[in-house]
């Protein structure tokens, strides 16, 4: 099981993996902004960019992955990218089993297609965030960065009721889900300043700043 593992790992940095993956997230971003489109529309425009959680991490994941195919690197995309796909990943995984939960149907009737399709998809984000850990070149300063972000983005969506959409069997407890938010955001904030301090030759230092002087 050890090597097989070690066989996985192996492929994450591998071009026709990273290109797998690439065309998956990109294509996932899409369907994710399209799924955003009737809460979009009638959200004001200055509060748009803080509605479409996680296509806009999948979207910023894309980036990050098309980053490492021309061999440069963005610590503060990298950051952003691996926060808030994980936290978002299983923000929506959470939401879709809390919702069917507390529908007086039989679990298994509550939950379509659709639902099995997300939680999947939405998983799959987070255990990308965590699988390449290892590569990534942020420090601190980032993950402040990224800190306040995600934080202003949990206190406008229920501050001023713009979170995503939820099941209408979740809708009474809304503040509970705030609260829920906000925690999933200081564990993964953790969680990720945890991963950037382990020792590994992975990391990405050999790469151009995205944005590096001369380059």
């Amino acid at each position: 099981m050890r090597g097989w593992w070690q066989q996985f790992l192996a492929l994450l940095d591998r071009r026709w993996f990273l290109w797998v993956l690439f065309a998956i997230n990109f294509l996932g971003s899409i369907y994710g902004f399209y799924w955003y489109k009737n809460q979009l529309s009638v959200t004001d425009p200055e509060l748009i960019i803080f509605v479409p959680d996680s296509p806009t991490a999948s979207a910023f994941f894309t980036l990050l992955l098309l980053l490492y195919l021309f061999s440069r690197r963005s610590p503060l995309l990298e950051a952003f990218a691996s926060i808030t796909l994980f936290k978002y990943g299983i923000w929506a995984v959470v939401m879709i089993i809390w919702g069917a939960l507390l529908d007086p149907g039989p679990f298994l009737d509550v939950l379509a297609w659709e639902h099995w399709m997300l939680i999947f998809s939405h998983l799959g984000m987070a255990a990308q965030a965590v699988l390449y850990s290892p590569f990534y070149t942020y420090q601190n300063r980032e993950i402040l960065i990224v800190a306040a972000w995600t934080l202003l983005n949990d206190v406008l969506d229920y501050g001023l009721d713009i979170h995503p959409w939820l099941a209408p069997t979740l809708e009474p407890y809304d503040h509970i889900v705030g609260i829920f938010t906000l925690i999933l955001s200081f564990t993964t904030i953790m969680l990720f300043a945890i991963l950037a301090m382990r020792k590994t030759s992975k990391r990405k230092w050999a790469y151009s700043l995205l944005f590096e002087a001369g380059k």
